[in-house]
């Protein structure tokens, strides 16, 4: 399909040369990458300051869509990486975003707190999707009821349906006055995020089986013992074959009794119909230590999701243990593969997101940036690397997901 790409004049920009650019669209989607405060130069602008970077980041958001024939109203989802070691008031920060946002803005949220951001000084990384149609026209709209979902400040509401599109803002165990619910038992937490997450898209007429992309952000740094049962209670949702999926330890939700959040992106047919899809498993990738529902690669339509793709052999081992810059290559290799058992390759992707192991600073980023960019041709897809300071196996060193568009046959 064919996609246009923006890099606003004077907009900032990486210390390095890379392919990728700051938004894509194609079709109705426009993919919008993570966006900081820096300078043109790769300088971090106003250093500390949580408040003056959102404003920065926001206003940089809204120049990408603009070069892109779209505005800030056409938003559909925002996912907010910001660090947090306890001290920040998570609906404060979210309310600052939207302060943001001009009136007839909408869109679902999901924010991640984070220990570090890639470069000294940074507070905050927001990268998002917008819609439009074809024509210029604004898309046909419609939001779930706060009612029994996790509360937002406005102007963010728990699900947004666009043509096929449903977005669900990451639910986590918080009931309507912010109380937590089942405080520090993931399991439990997991089964009421996703009771959450379900009433959400049944406001729709959908249900788990529309769902084509999860993510769980997880609370632990222990590997296997966080992973294992958080993921087996949200995977006991999904019947064979499930939608791609990527699951993401962090040291700490915003309320030490958090210990989940998840959300999801599903699709069905503006007429209600539930939508055919392909599902795919390239018998050279890896797999889990346990047996999960979720594919590698799945297609609706000309929409393609990856799961986070990372460097594990068939029995949930690291492979090329604790080397970023060989990982980072195995995983991209894995993604064009996924990619060309449904039809389509490297050139198709329109957006990826890398989530690496690694210290605040230059030194992991660029060990892992250059490298994934180096699979595109200019002009490349948008992107986003957040670093965590571990991932959910033993010597893991990061975790790629890609989103790509191509017209072809689903069943």
């Amino acid at each position: 399909m064919e996609k246009r790409h923006t890099w606003p004049e004077g907009h900032w920009n990486w210390p390095i040369d890379v392919t990728h650019k700051h938004g894509v669209r194609c079709g109705e989607m426009v993919w919008v990458g993570g966006q900081v405060d820096l300078t043109p130069e790769g300088a971090v602008c106003n250093p500390g300051d949580l408040g003056a970077q959102i404003r920065s980041v926001m206003a940089h958001f809204g120049r990408v869509l603009e070069g892109l024939d779209c505005d800030l109203e056409d938003l559909v989802v925002l996912h907010c990486f910001y660090v947090n070691d306890g001290s920040v008031d998570e609906s404060a920060f979210l309310a600052a975003v939207g302060d943001c946002l001009p009136r007839g803005a909408r869109p679902a949220v999901s924010a991640v707190p984070v220990p570090y951001l890639a470069y000294e000084g940074l507070e905050v990384e927001i990268e998002g999707y917008a819609m439009r149609r074809e024509n210029g026209e604004r898309t046909l709209r419609s939001f779930a009821e706060a009612h029994g979902a996790s509360p937002l400040p406005a102007p963010f509401c728990p699900g947004v349906r666009s043509g096929r599109m449903i977005f669900v803002s990451a639910q986590s165990p918080v009931d309507a006055a912010g109380g937590v619910l089942h405080p520090g038992d993931i399991v439990a937490q997991t089964r009421q995020v996703m009771r959450q997450v379900e009433r959400v898209l049944a406001g729709f007429g959908a249900d788990f089986d529309d769902v084509v992309k999860l993510n769980r952000w997880y609370a632990g740094d222990v590997g296997i013992a966080d992973f294992e049962p958080a993921a087996l209670a949200c995977a006991a949702h999904f019947r064979e074959p499930g939608p791609a999926a990527t699951g993401i330890p962090v040291p700490r939700h915003a309320h030490d009794d958090v210990k989940i959040k998840i959300a999801v992106v599903a699709m069905r047919g503006e007429d209600g119909r539930r939508l055919p899809r392909r599902h795919v498993w390239p018998d050279s990738l890896w797999d889990w230590h346990v047996h999960l529902p979720y594919k590698h690669g799945l297609q609706c339509e000309e929409m393609i999701f990856t799961g986070g793709q990372v460097s594990l052999d068939k029995r949930g081992q690291a492979v090329h243990p604790g080397d970023l810059s060989a990982q980072t290559h195995q995983a991209m290799v894995h993604i064009g593969t996924i990619l060309e058992a449904l039809g389509a390759g490297y050139e198709d992707v329109c957006k990826v997101i890398a989530i690496y192991a690694g210290d605040c600073g230059a030194e992991a980023l660029h060990a892992n940036l250059p490298i994934r960019s180096s699979y595109f041709r200019d002009p490349g897809p948008a992107t986003t690397g957040i670093p965590v300071p571990v991932l959910a196996y033993d010597a893991m060193m990061v975790e790629i997901d890609a989103f790509a568009m191509k017209r072809g046959s689903t069943p």
